[in-house]
């Protein structure tokens, strides 16, 4: 696919910026199929103030543990430190064999 460098007008200074080329590989490559609306600056802006509510995670990032699932023996990511004492299973076990309430 290639991809040629594109002038586009900022949607909140109504400057002009460019979106080059390898941005435009980067949006195609994580299946992005709009063009950006805001200037680098702009959407670097936009994003330090979004998230800042009251929540108080904002750069939050969850540790995940890598483990063997119990029961097919399968590599699973897992929000929580595994415990030698307790089974720990991926996704597809755990929604198997939860309890249905």
């Amino acid at each position: 696919m290639g991809f040629t460098d594109k002038n586009l007008t900022c949607a909140d200074c109504s400057k002009e910026f460019t979106f080059t080329e390898n941005d435009q590989e980067f949006y195609a490559s994580k299946g992005y199929t709009n063009e950006p609306k805001r200037c680098p600056d702009c959407r670097q802006a936009r994003k330090s103030s979004r998230g800042g509510g009251s929540s108080g995670r904002q750069g939050y990032v969850r540790q995940m543990y890598s483990t063997v699932c119990a029961q097919c023996g399968k590599q699973a990511e897992i929000p929580f430190e595994p415990r030698a004492d307790r089974p720990v299973y991926c996704s597809d076990c755990y929604s198997a064999i939860k309890p249905k309430i």
